[in-house]
């Protein structure tokens, strides 16, 4: 059996503005490198093969909680917002030409102008997915996590997610010949001991 355990990345200033940063490269930032340099994976997970998306604030989560350098992989980079990149949420609900809507409302094809629609992510990351073995922790971002959580859970991207991704905390995900399982409860990170 194949275990896969997902990590959103710390902050960013576009987090924390609420823009949509998707594939733009926006660095963590100060507060978010001070919390995560306290913060260390817990046992197993520690010793779990590492994995991360290329973009920075996740590339550089991962080494901030494992001590160590990941493999990159390119299927592991956020879902691309195309024209919303960079666009306050607020402000794309405002606007009744932009027709953007919940992720909630969006089912597998809807895609942003000039975007993805999550079936493009999911079509990469199951075949990223069915390659691992062992024990594994990939440090993404939740456009990502979204994605490989409903495929572990059926979740269609109709209606309220049967999941709420948070920082700082570990789902995973059980991965078995065709059948993928989500556990129920995420798994903390541990405090860093010096």
């Amino acid at each position: 059996m194949t275990q896969l355990a997902l990590l959103r990345h710390g902050h960013t200033a576009w987090n924390r503005d609420g823009r949509l940063q998707g594939r733009t490269d926006m660095p963590l930032d100060d507060a978010a490198r001070d919390q995560l340099r306290g913060m260390a994976l817990p046992e197993p997970w520690d010793a779990a093969t590492l994995w991360a998306s290329p973009l920075s604030r996740a590339s550089e989560t991962a080494r901030l909680v494992a001590g160590r350098t990941p493999k990159l992989d390119d299927a592991l980079i956020e879902m691309n917002w195309g024209d919303w990149e960079g666009k306050l949420r607020a402000d794309l609900f405002a606007d009744p030409d932009m027709d953007y809507r919940d992720i909630e409302d969006w089912g597998w094809y809807y895609t942003p102008p000039n975007g993805e629609p999550p079936d493009a992510l999911r079509m990469r990351l199951t075949a990223w997915a069915n390659g691992l073995q062992g024990q594994n922790v990939a440090v993404c971002h939740i456009g990502v996590m979204r994605v490989l959580m409903a495929i572990a859970t059926g979740w269609n991207f109709d209606g309220p997610a049967p999941f709420q991704i948070k920082r700082n905390r570990l789902y995973i995900i059980e991965i078995q010949a065709d059948r993928w399982t989500a556990q129920n409860d995420p798994v903390r990170l541990v405090e860093r001991l010096t």
